[in-house]
């Protein structure tokens, strides 16, 4: 008898979900929120598709090599659709500082560290067509998962199917499988609680707020050249970063601390956005209306936060028969930009876990521990790096503030070590973008001694020997883009300096 998977959610966990359980031994269906894709092609899905279950839809995407290289390797065909719509390989010789180009020498390991580029709809519109060619899974949209079907057993909650409603009235699926796909609100969790099942949560705010907006180069312009002006940058005020996405389109989002209020308020006017964007020359340099045009509003995205929930308590499944994959498991800081790449390498994880065990409780545990020794480093270091931006943000709006000394040396550490080091050693690039990646631990690749010694080194150095490894211009501090913007007649009201 074949298998009865139920996948609640048609983002990319569970699209993820959906080509990783594809099998003659399973039925699968996706339950999805949103109406179905648009009849047009990835234009129209930018500008129509509904997406409410995914709010993010329309911020910033890159994605990054653990998603790309699960693709290329298991899906070459699905591959292929994605270059065909528009969607670039970002290679890792094609984002080298120009100090590293000259005497760059390719290695095997390079051709896995690809970012692959598009906007978030056209990746999700191509993979849902993909997906629905290969006949193995069926889709009902425009449907509301209500509750789910349960019963205790064993101090745990067997899940056996899902109650939805959709315009027509309200249906139930028996499930032998249910994958809550849900994303970062899913309900799932609480329905959970509400019958005994104790799910604990690891929270911590991430502290910031992204705003987002879309460009498209003008007929005849194309990306500037790169050199030394920087695409990305944090100035503690402010995180800015340019996002290539596919068919002459980019996005760029701009990150404030949760603390800038007035920011925050101001930041949402497209004539704002865009002074800002003049204010920061490695975004400038691509969003100058000589070389292109903006194609959206400013999209805001807020209440963002870590999340890590507990699934198993003390060796004891509290949930038989469900998994939460994706923000559904595990939410993060999207700054870091490692949710969708997470959600479809939890889905594998996942299938995996099913080739080697058919029992429920295994399962459950195998899946627990997958996440904790694969994931749980990455959420770590996240969260950490997030109470420290905090800190910078509050510091930033202190006058008198003055940094310790332990403060002032470890800032020192990654402005006049780690940074340049990375700007002038294409081993130490490719260790710290291994990391970034997720193929490799996010912070012991820094402790390697083949690695250490050559920062250390580098941070010993006096600043005028290494100074053409420094990022250049990145923007101005925050009391003189508070000047620029009061100066601007842009914003209403004179900007708070403190």
């Amino acid at each position: 008898m074949k298998e009865k998977v139920v996948i609640l959610g048609a983002g990319m966990a569970g699209l993820g979900a959906s080509l990783a359980f594809a099998s003659p031994k399973r039925d699968i269906i996706v339950i999805d929120r949103d109406p179905p894709l648009p009849n047009g092609d990835i234009e129209d899905a930018f500008k129509t598709w509904q997406r409410g279950g995914a709010t993010q839809i329309r911020h910033s995407h890159v994605f990054l090599a653990r998603l790309f290289n699960l693709i290329r390797d298991t899906y070459p065909e699905l591959a292929n659709d994605l270059v065909e719509a528009g969607a670039r390989e970002l290679r890792f010789a094609d984002g080298l500082p120009h100090t590293l180009r000259d005497g760059y020498q390719p290695k095997p390991v390079d051709d896995d560290m690809s970012f692959l580029s598009s906007r978030r709809t056209t990746l999700e519109f191509v993979m849902r067509r993909f997906v629905e060619r290969q006949g193995q899974v069926s889709f009902k949209t425009s449907s509301i998962v209500r509750s789910l079907k349960t019963r205790r057993e064993n101090g745990s909650t067997l899940v056996t199917g899902v109650t939805v409603s959709d315009p027509h009235g309200e249906d139930e699926f028996d499930a032998d499988i249910v994958v809550d796909a849900m994303g970062r609100n899913s309900p799932g969790t609480e329905w959970l609680r509400n019958t005994g099942a104790d799910i604990a949560s690891d929270v911590t705010s991430a502290a910031i707020l992204y705003y987002t907006r879309h460009y498209r180069f003008r007929p005849g312009q194309s990306e500037p050249p790169r050199g030394e002006l920087s695409g990305t940058g944090d100035l503690g005020y402010l995180k800015f970063g340019v996002f290539p996405g596919d068919n002459d389109c980019f996005s760029i989002t701009l990150a404030v601390p949760e603390v800038e209020t007035e920011m925050r308020k101001v930041i949402v006017d497209p004539n704002v956005f865009d002074f800002i964007c003049t204010q920061l020359p490695g975004v400038h340099a691509w969003t100058n209306t000589e070389r292109s045009e903006a194609t959206s509003r400013v999209f805001a995205m807020g209440n963002l936060a870590n999340e890590w929930r507990h699934f198993v308590k003390d060796g004891v499944p509290q949930a038989i028969n469900y998994f939460a994959i994706g923000d559904a498991a595990i939410r993060t800081n999207p700054l870091y930009g490692r949710g969708c790449s997470l959600g479809f390498w939890h889905a594998h994880l996942l299938a995996n876990i099913f080739s080697e065990t058919a029992n429920p409780i295994d399962r459950a545990c195998r899946y627990d521990k997958a996440l904790a020794d694969n994931v749980r480093p990455y959420f770590d270091a996240m969260a950490r790096q997030d109470r420290g931006a905090a800190k910078r943000a509050e510091n930033e709006r202190n006058p008198n503030y003055t940094p310790t000394w332990r403060g002032k040396l470890m800032r020192s550490f990654v402005e006049d070590g780690i940074n340049p080091t990375m700007r002038s050693d294409v081993n130490v690039l490719r260790a710290a973008l291994s990391a970034l990646h997720m193929l490799d631990h996010p912070e012991k690749w820094m402790l390697r001694p083949s690695v250490l010694s050559k920062i250390l080194l580098t941070w010993a150095k006096p600043k005028a020997l290494k100074k053409k490894y420094y990022t250049q211009g990145l923007g101005p501090n925050r009391r003189t883009m508070f000047d620029l913007l009061d100066g601007s007649n842009l914003v209403g009201t004179k900007l708070q300096n403190a």
